[in-house]
């Protein structure tokens, strides 16, 4: 029992650390001064307290300061956690404006872009809460047809544990593919102000095409941990220094 309380004393004295360090973040960053505010959120960060909130904030606070990666990196991070945030999505879209290079997407046939969008609506997780909840939901109905005595009740659990059912292995395939999908790629920022995607992993292949600072990317392969394979929307693909990029 004691052991018990002086676990939930530690647990409420950190959240309580927390809030006030937020809280002061919060003043500095409204008095105008962005880097300080920069120094508590990240501290924040280090004591592994994560939210939408301290990610946009922080975000904020890069963009304030001109420093476009960062403030896009905060930005994605942010919207990861809260998707349909209207804010982030807004200033989100301020910070890439102020990126250089326009990269645009590849269009995509109405086929493609809809299961694009339907597998991209939820996370690995939110796919398989969904499939747990169908799971559940199948077998409730089933019992019913099992325990109905009346054929029009049994016909009517019969046809929706059905419709159930297929929705369940739609939400299976979704999820593996998801999961599959976010395994094989992972969404990456530019940091360097500057830098050159090269044809090899080497700095005496030919360079491809050239990236800023604030370019969103997705790597699709790494080489001894100095080279990542990039892949941008529009489709082209090409090597550079991992240590110029950061993950989502």
């Amino acid at each position: 029992m004691k052991k018990f309380l002086i676990f939930w004393l530690m647990c409420f004295v950190g959240f309580s650390q927390t809030t006030e360090s937020f809280k002061q973040a919060n003043d500095l960053y409204n008095s105008g001064y962005y880097k300080e505010a920069i120094d508590r959120y990240d501290s924040i960060l280090e004591s592994n307290q994560h939210s939408a909130e301290l990610y946009f904030n922080l975000a904020n606070c890069y963009y304030k300061l001109n420093e476009i990666g960062p403030s896009i990196f905060y930005y994605e991070k942010a919207l990861q956690l809260s998707p349909d945030d209207t804010d982030i999505i807004n200033n989100l879209g301020y910070a890439q404006k102020m990126s250089i290079d326009a990269i645009q997407e590849v269009p995509e046939s109405g086929v493609s872009k809809f299961l694009n969008k339907t597998l991209n609506s939820l996370s690995v997780d939110g796919w398989a809460t969904r499939s747990v909840g169908l799971v559940f939901l199948f077998v409730f109905l089933f019992l019913g047809y099992y325990l109905s005595h009346s054929e029009a009740k049994k016909r009517v659990f019969f046809i929706s544990s059905s419709l159930v059912l297929i929705l369940l292995f739609i939400s299976l395939s979704l999820l593996f593919k998801k999961d599959s999908f976010d395994n094989s790629t992972h969404p990456a920022i530019v940091f360097a102000k500057e830098t050159e995607v090269r044809a090899e992993p080497n700095l005496r292949a030919e360079t491809s095409f050239t990236l800023h600072e604030g370019t969103k990317v997705l790597v699709i392969e790494d080489y001894n941990e100095d080279w990542s394979k990039i892949k941008l929307l529009n489709g082209e693909t090409g090597w550079m220094a991992s240590s110029e990029l950061k993950a989502l």
